[in-house]
């Protein structure tokens, strides 16, 4: 089944309030945006962008209202906002972080002070472009959450900016702090056949394979700024820190019609009653 069409069906299944509040969601014009020179990380409508992600959450990944959610990268808020309206005011939760300071306090100061179970923390991870004189390796990271203390974890643009040693590093955290059915909802540039000739691709995205692999740069002069993966990378790499994986939708990005732009993984913990 194509992505459009698995996402026609499970969306005909929603429950109709759920559907109705996804709705309202991303029709209302009065929740919290930041002043356009503010949005340091991704492009285009930043509302609208964030209402999108939260239906696939919810009809791809299965995010329930209860849901203790980690949001890796919270950036500004975009992932953020939206869940605002869709968790339970009192069953769910929300905890993100960023290595980027000004995010973080602009979150903080709009969003936990309306809603206290949304907190955003900066941890000082190195990156370059994003924070190039952070002190922690992100080859080296730990969380500072406790093990399985998650439902839900979002990775919305993240393992596109990092290295293959990174983003292993990354999943096995996540792994650590969800619990036992828990989900990983990460999107991606996976450099399959079809990404690497389609003529159609995003020209933005030339990229190019570094050395033997698994990664892939768009710009060899900022290579973190756009990052690939070799096909089935990223699938070795969640089976082996304990996922096993629901769903591989493949974006528009590379030329194909499909209903979001990167590619899209969801993986699920191991452990879960069945």
């Amino acid at each position: 089944m194509n992505m459009h069409a698995l996402q026609r069906e499970t969306a005909g299944r929603l429950p109709a309030e759920t559907e109705w509040l996804l709705e309202h969601i991303a029709q209302n014009r009065f929740l919290p945006q930041p002043p356009a020179d503010s949005i340091f990380v991704g492009d285009g409508d930043y509302q609208a962008i964030g209402a999108e992600f939260l239906r696939h959450f919810v009809t791809l990944g299965g995010l329930r209202r209860s849901h203790r959610v980690l949001d890796v990268g919270s950036g500004i808020g975009r992932m953020a906002v939206p869940l605002t309206q869709y968790l339970h005011p009192e069953r769910g939760s929300y905890e993100g972080f960023d290595p980027v300071l000004e995010g973080v306090l602009w979150c903080a100061t709009t969003i936990t002070q309306a809603y206290p179970r949304f907190r955003f923390q900066k941890l000082d991870v190195a990156h370059a472009l994003y924070n190039p004189n952070g002190v922690v390796s992100g080859a080296k990271l730990s969380l500072p959450y406790a093990d399985a203390a998650f439902d839900f974890s979002i990775m919305v643009s993240v393992a596109t900016h990092l290295p293959a040693e990174e983003l292993t590093r990354y999943v096995r955290e996540i792994s650590r702090v969800l619990a036992p059915s828990g989900k990983l909802f990460l999107t991606a540039f996976v450099l399959d056949e079809v990404a690497r000739t389609a003529e159609g691709r995003d020209a933005r995205l030339g990229f190019a394979r570094d050395g033997e692999g698994p990664c892939w740069f768009a710009n060899p002069e900022a290579p973190l700024a756009a990052v690939g993966f070799d096909d089935g990378f990223i699938d070795t790499l969640l089976r082996t820190c304990g996922f096993d994986i629901a769903l591989k939708s493949l974006g528009h990005w590379r030329g194909v019609p499909a209903d979001h732009y990167q590619d899209v993984f969801v993986a699920v913990k191991r452990g879960g009653q069945p």
